[in-house]
């Protein structure tokens, strides 16, 4: 005997898919390699909260490049030579 299930639905935005879960909360992928963010679950909200959890997320993540990058944190230095 099989169970009646609510249907789950799938967004894709930005390059990730949204999953609805059961119980309306969010499951937020990258839909492919190499991973801006890592996967996250949010809790129950409505799907344009989502988006914007993801933009505010994804503009995180954009600054902290750039704030490493133009204060030198990430220079590449030339390899050391050993004698």
């Amino acid at each position: 005997m099989g169970m009646t299930q609510d249907p789950q639905y799938a967004f894709r935005y930005r390059g990730f898919v949204l999953l609805q879960q059961r119980n309306n909360s969010w499951l937020v992928r990258p839909e492919r390699s190499p991973m801006r963010l890592l996967p996250f679950r949010t809790p129950t909200c409505s799907l344009a909260d989502v988006k914007a959890l993801l933009d505010r997320r994804l503009e995180q993540d954009t600054s902290l490049i750039s704030a490493a990058t133009t204060s030198g944190r990430l220079r590449l230095r030339p390899p050391e030579v050993v004698a």
